[in-house]
């Protein structure tokens, strides 16, 4: 692992996702949105200062960006992907468990039980990703292909509050399953928030100069 994955593949990956985050996200200010359609609705009588759009979300965004290029592009196939891998990183987990315990080795038994401890812990990520975003799809997809089916607007404003819940959700599930993130939180906490690092390396400071 350390040989493939060096800080420097890391840095590039990173940015990787945010170029591709930054280009999904912005497609629409490049040109894919509405616009066109609701000049075309408004006619071209009105006058340029009467002419006003109505702020809504789907007035705005083109609801083929968001299901053809947004969700059957840039979510459902990252996701199908992702279970696959969790899957098959599960069934070898088990492999070797099954492995160890019948060979009654103790040490590589507990290396491959936090193995799949963490695992457990990025597919509740993945779980929770997709239980957060999916009805929002799937209610563009209604939207899209079927134009006469009426959703109430309170489906809407709770998938829409998923997604942004989603994001206040992996800090938590990262913090409580796996104990370095939930050691990295508490430092960032007790640094940022409590200044009790300041005030020990203060302390220690003080008393290496005694």
């Amino acid at each position: 692992y350390k040989s493939v994955v060096t800080p420097r593949r890391a840095a590039v990956a990173i940015a990787c996702c945010w170029i591709v985050s930054f280009v999904v996200g912005l497609t629409p200010m490049f040109g894919w949105n509405n616009l066109n359609k609701v000049l075309a609705t408004r006619g071209l009588n009105a006058s340029h200062s009467d002419f006003v759009i109505k702020c809504e979300f789907e007035t705005v965004i083109s609801m083929q960006y968001m299901v053809y290029f947004n969700f059957f592009v840039w979510v459902l196939p990252p996701l199908l992907l992702m279970l696959l891998i969790y899957l098959e990183v599960f069934n070898l987990i088990r492999t070797q468990l099954n492995k160890k315990v019948s060979s009654s080795s103790n040490d590589p038994q507990k290396y491959y039980g936090k193995e799949l401890k963490i695992a457990k812990s990025l597919a509740l990520v993945l779980f929770l990703f997709a239980l957060s975003w999916l009805p929002l799809h799937i209610l563009n997809c209604i939207t899209l292909f079927c134009p006469s089916c009426n959703t109430p607007h309170i489906l809407t404003y709770i998938a829409i509050f998923l997604t942004h819940g989603n994001s206040a959700m992996n800090p938590i599930v990262y913090a409580f399953r796996i104990k370095k993130f939930r050691t990295a939180f508490l430092q960032i906490w007790n640094q940022y928030f409590c200044c009790k690092t300041n005030k020990s390396s203060s302390s220690t400071t003080a008393e290496t100069v005694n």
